[in-house]
């Protein structure tokens, strides 16, 4: 065989096996994913992924070394395939009121879109250390949108502290979970906590 044929074939059967490992990676981490969003991470194996995923186990821990390589990568897809809402969207509107709303029907979007695996993740928290290190980046996310909130309005000392505190409970994942179990839509909700985020202000209008 030429030389100039044998290395184009070498070259393509090195893609063609780098191509495969990439395709056999994802089916695991989507098996991952699918299993920590139904069963949770603390009752998902590397035996159940593996199945799930039509690999053999040892071919998991080729991808991934141990269960924490796992999970990380987990969380990396999933926050992409998931981006939290960008702040800019209400960051530039005056009035804190209509910032609020827009702001709360983002993440309230958001929620509705990862709640399974977000109800899974905190119900296992307490089991998996590493979940609350993943979820301190929702957490650092969640204060920045605080702050902002919390611009614009009139509230001063203890009326500031109070408003604070309920712009950070109507952000809340939990408490939104509660309101949309009991079956308020998302405008209820944007409702019900815009209410009480004005009466923290002391802040009677509707606007």
């Amino acid at each position: 065989m030429p030389a100039e044929i044998s290395s184009t074939k070498r070259r393509y059967e090195k893609r063609a096996r780098a191509a495969h490992e990439q395709a056999t990676r994802a089916r695991i981490v989507d098996a991952a994913i699918d299993l920590h969003g139904t069963v949770g991470p603390a009752r998902t194996t590397v035996s159940a992924v593996a199945e799930r995923a039509g690999v053999r186990r040892s071919t998991v821990y080729r991808h991934f070394p141990d269960e924490r390589a796992l999970f990380l990568g987990c969380s990396g897809t999933f926050r992409e395939r998931n981006p939290m809402p960008d702040p800019a969207t209400w960051t530039a509107i005056p009035d804190p009121t209509a910032r609020l709303a827009a702001a709360l029907d983002a993440i309230y979007g958001w929620h509705e879109q990862v709640e399974p695996m977000l109800t899974a993740l905190l119900r296992d928290a307490d089991t998996m250390p590493i979940i609350e290190e993943l979820q301190a980046g929702r957490y650092a996310y969640l204060a920045n949108i605080e702050d902002g909130l919390a611009s614009g309005w009139r509230a001063r000392g203890h009326a500031a502290r109070r408003l604070r505190a309920t712009i950070g409970l109507a952000l809340d994942f939990l408490a939104w979970r509660t309101l949309h179990e009991r079956g308020l839509s998302r405008s209820d909700t944007i409702a019900v906590m815009s209410s009480a985020v004005r009466a923290a202000a002391g802040t009677n209008d509707r606007r």
